[in-house]
């Protein structure tokens, strides 16, 4: 298909009210992953951050994603030029440092945005206002200001704890802060990226068995990129030593989306489905999202890793299992829908911090996938599925969540459907169905 094409389908996409997929025959084909969101806004405040007036970075494969420009478009504003290249988007900061003393910065629903920007602001000097659209001003904060303000900083947020919120901090005021971890493992990996900012010594406490794991070695193993040594004892402890700051390389790549390949693996290990490879990720990946093909191994399908690519094909039949997805809770999602398809009863357990995501996940999915004929139990922090005997043609709502569209694209293996709202992809994958129909045959 021609770009000018693609574009087309894109803006189609984007602009209509419900998308129709007809019922798939066939599952095949390759995909070339978008970077992944997670790390490309982490790597976006580290080359703010470790870059000055002499030295820039070059940030290639950043993707064009709802929450990666929104952050782009926040950093000028802090002090930083962001400039498109032929190899990338170079990043400088005009200072030494991140220089505004007060602002106010919108980031639409990008979580990835808003608790980072908090932590590193509060470890400057000034006042700032952060807050997002209707979706985000739902999402708590609470936790991550409370860690805050025990630092000495005047955090206030609305009432619930969510968005908007304010600081005025004159820097963090103590060496050692503790925090909550489960409801969301960003409010640690945010803390840990302003911990430089001080210069000293900081230690940072968990309370709690944080969710999300991988996400916080993910902050970690970037930090190291940029210059910046963090110790981790178990998950309960974090150290990052005094003296360091941030220094950029000067070129980084944003490898594929890891939550994004889950769909296109989970096509392909469909019974007597495949081959599907996605590009852009490969064993050597640093997200935990990538664990996901060891479970597509489980249920019964066949993966080959690489160094750059993953293929999976899928056997026989797809074998129901009984999962904890707290490590990769977005992966949860995909592995719902590809239920349907699985032989018995499946469990997702552990994964309350769906229900404070971009919609209310876990209830959404019990909802949706029931139109399939499907019979769900629905726990505090489990889903049970038992698949229909014939899946049936149904109309999905989404609830302006990205991850709901894309995980529902699948369900069109088993019969046709309908996805409301499915320009919401926009968020991380603007092109998703646009490369979901390079992969089917109908």
């Amino acid at each position: 298909m021609a770009d000018a094409s693609n574009g087309l389908f894109s803006a189609y996409v984007d602009s209509c009210d419900v998308l129709q997929i007809p019922r798939l025959a066939r599952v095949s084909g390759s995909v070339e992953l978008p970077g992944s969101k997670s790390i490309a806004n982490r790597a976006l405040l580290m080359a703010a951050l470790g870059t000055n007036p002499d030295h820039s970075c070059n940030l290639k494969r950043l993707p064009n994603s709802d929450d990666v420009v929104i952050l782009r478009n926040i950093l000028p504003s802090l002090g930083v030029s962001v400039k498109e290249s032929d190899s990338g988007v170079q990043i400088q900061a005009d200072h030494h440092r991140l220089s505004p003393s007060e602002g106010e910065f919108y980031v639409e629903n990008a979580g990835t945005a808003l608790r980072p920007l908090l932590a590193i602001l509060s470890a400057l000097k000034g006042s700032y206002l952060i807050y997002g659209n209707e979706q985000m001003n739902r999402r708590p904060i609470g936790d991550l200001a409370r860690c805050l303000q025990s630092l000495g900083v005047e955090v206030s947020a609305s009432e619930g704890g969510c968005p908007p919120v304010r600081i005025t901090s004159e820097g963090w005021k103590g060496d050692r802060a503790r925090i909550q971890g489960k409801t969301s493992s960003q409010f640690i990996s945010a803390m840990l990226m302003a911990a430089p900012l001080t210069e000293k010594e900081f230690v940072l406490q968990l309370e709690d068995e944080p969710v999300s794991k991988p996400y916080i070695d993910l902050t970690i193993a970037m930090m190291k990129d940029f210059g910046v040594e963090v110790h981790r004892k178990n998950f309960q402890e974090f150290t990052v030593p005094g003296g360091q700051a941030y220094h950029a390389p000067d070129e980084y790549e944003i490898e594929g989306d890891a939550s994004a390949a889950t769909y296109f693996l989970a096509a392909g290990a469909l019974t007597n489905q495949g081959p599907i490879q996605v590009h852009g990720l490969g064993r050597s990946s640093i997200q935990g999202d990538q664990d996901f093909v060891r479970i597509l191994q489980e249920m019964g399908a066949e993966i080959e890793l690489g160094e750059h690519s993953i293929e999976a094909r899928g056997g026989p039949g797809l074998k129901a299992l009984d999962l904890d997805m707290n490590a990769m809770p977005d992966a949860a999602m995909t592995l719902a829908t590809l239920n349907l398809f699985a032989e018995g009863q499946s469990s997702i357990r552990n994964i309350a911090n769906l229900r404070v995501k971009e919609s209310e996940r876990i209830h959404g999915l019990k909802t949706e996938l029931e139109r399939t004929g499907a019979t769900v139990e629905e726990g505090v922090d489990y889903l049970r599925i038992s698949p229909p005997s014939k899946i049936q043609p149904a109309r999905f709502q989404t609830y302006q969540d990205h991850r709901m569209a894309m995980a529902f694209s699948l369900v069109s293996a088993g019969s046709s459907i309908e996805i409301e709202d499915p320009g919401c992809v926009r968020k991380t994958y603007p092109d998703y169905f646009l490369d979901f129909l390079k992969v089917v045959r109908k």
